[in-house]
């Protein structure tokens, strides 16, 4: 864990006190100083490569609305709990399924292990066609209970801030006009699954459509749920 980390850090940092007050150290002194910094130094590069992100994303708060119709703020949403959110949209033929449901089999996957307070968040990047009764189909269509679960959509601008926030990209693409006078088309987007900590810290991104759900699963018992 991190707090094993810095415990590691500052032991090592009492031992390169304690050697420099002694001028006059013998090899053994001098090895296991040498080996306590090795120890050091392999286990805080462990943590930063188990969860490689550390970014604060409660500086800025988001207006949004489920998929209730019910005005949410985000990141205020998940404050306090270990979050994983995806990002989809409705149309999606192929990515976005996938990405769900591999949320959907993490969200079991927690339950059999007795972790039931992990909140999953689906942010559509579609607000044009994702309205909030959209996506609540979406979702009952999917089994998904809405216990732990907000999938999100809003005002478009407030999206497109909050997809850049996390580094995603979406834009339209093959359009056409349809015989009723209607846009329909596919997008292009950026296939993601982001860990969020209690905290509000992106911790983690995955590749949504084909994650390891045990990667997964095992990154947010490291986390401390």
């Amino acid at each position: 864990s991190l707090i094993a980390c810095l415990f590691l850090i500052s032991s090592g940092y009492r031992t390169y006190n304690f050697s420099i007050r002694y001028k006059n150290m013998n090899i053994k002194e001098i090895t296991f100083y040498f080996i306590a910094i090795f120890f050091v130094i392999i286990f805080f590069t462990h943590c930063n490569e188990r969860l490689p992100l550390n970014k604060d994303l409660s500086k800025k708060s988001y207006v949004l609305i489920n998929q209730d119709s019910v005005e949410i703020k985000f990141p205020e949403l998940i404050r306090g709990h270990t979050t994983v959110m995806g990002f989809i949209y409705t149309h999606c033929p192929d990515i976005c399924p996938m990405t769900t449901n591999n949320m959907y089999l993490t969200e079991e996957r927690l339950k059999n292990d007795g972790i039931n307070n992990v909140k999953f968040i689906a942010l559509s990047f579609d607000p044009d066609r994702d309205s909030p009764v959209v996506l609540k189909k979406f979702a009952e269509i999917r089994g998904i209970s809405f216990n732990n679960w907000s999938l999100l959509t809003g005002n478009k601008k407030t999206v497109s801030d909050l997809l850049r926030r996390f580094d995603v990209k979406a834009f339209p693409t093959d359009s056409t006009i349809m015989d009723d006078g209607t846009w329909q088309y596919s997008m292009i987007h950026t296939d993601r699954i982001s860990l969020i900590d209690k905290n509000g810290f992106l911790k983690k991104n995955y590749k949504g459509s084909t994650i390891n759900i045990n990667e997964l699963v095992e990154d947010i018992k490291y986390l401390g749920d």
